[in-house]
């Protein structure tokens, strides 16, 4: 980000005036080389200061979680001192600044602070578990997908809901992330949900259903595998497949729903090539062994 660039010239032209005092043609044309390649290296807009700076919740297991230590990983928090950030997003951010010899910076913003921070310039990218639906494209650039999610609904084990075998016998009080195709899209499809308001968090929504505040919650695959694995007593009910699933208009229209991918402000087309080229390189295999990684690191939350 911008706030290094001034440190970044003021190293380049150190470098410059102690090439300039002594050391023969061939020493100063391989350090010429050396600092070409740098420079071609970290010329992509937003990280011209070696540092790829990530948004993302920082409460959304298992794709991103806030923990108190560097276990398992862990990168700190710019913003939040003391604390760090895992999860399946910052495994996916590392692998990226790890290919370029980028310096990676986490950023802890809310949902709906995402978009505005990627804007505004306060982040270079969004990893944050958002799928690439045409709504978002339309405010950012998006690269990946880095996941490809199922829609899946949660309740708990002694629910009359635990046996539904279909959207359409669900029944009772719902909710699902704000801000998301889970609440939007979904939840709307069933005749006999009664939805309630938008939960502000994946912990949020988690925690109503635990309490018993509504019935059933809408979301996906990952994000229930990693309740289910801390709380027992909750099940995912998984229609994919069968005429009881949640219905879009095609095929495309589903993936865009179900594919998660990275945030990038719109016009940044070297950026978006820079993400692309990691993601693209590392398969479906990869990001299920990842995710299941992650899920099984995450902590007591």
């Amino acid at each position: 980000m911008k706030k290094r660039v001034l440190a970044l010239m003021l190293a380049a032209a150190m470098v410059f005036g102690l090439c300039a005092c002594g050391g023969n043609d061939a020493d100063n044309n391989a350090d010429a080389g050396n600092d070409t390649k740098v420079e071609n290296k970290l010329a992509i807009q937003g990280t011209e200061d070696g540092v790829l700076t990530v948004g993302m919740e920082c409460q959304y297991a298992p794709y991103n979680w806030t923990q108190l230590t560097e276990d398992n990983g862990a990168v700190p928090i710019a913003n939040n001192p003391g604390s760090y950030a895992n999860g399946y997003d910052v495994m996916i951010a590392k692998k990226i600044c790890e290919e370029y010899g980028w310096e990676l910076e986490i950023m802890a913003l809310e949902w709906g602070g995402l978009t505005p921070a990627l804007n505004a310039g306060t982040i270079d990218v969004a990893i944050a578990g958002q799928s690439m639906t045409a709504e978002r494209m339309a405010e950012v650039d998006m690269a990946g997908p880095y996941y490809y999610a199922q829609i899946v609904c949660m309740t708990t084990k002694n629910s009359p809901n635990a046996n539904a075998k279909s959207i359409h016998e669900l029944t009772g009080n719902c909710t699902a992330q704000t801000g998301t195709i889970w609440y939007n899209s979904c939840l709307p499809q069933i005749e006999g949900a009664s939805i309630q308001a938008a939960a502000e968090t994946a912990p949020n929504m988690t925690m109503q259903l635990e309490s018993g505040t509504v019935d059933f919650v809408c979301t996906d695959l990952p994000t229930a595998t990693a309740a289910v694995a801390k709380n027992p007593d909750l099940v995912v009910l998984d229609f994919s497949g069968t005429e009881g699933d949640f219905q879009f208009a095609d095929e495309a229209e589903r993936a865009e729903n179900v594919n998660i991918g990275v945030s990038v402000i719109k016009g940044n087309e070297e950026l978006q090539k820079a993400m692309n080229d990691v993601l693209s390189a590392m398969g479906v295999d990869t990001f299920n062994k990842m995710m299941d990684e992650a899920i099984k690191v995450q902590p007591e939350i």
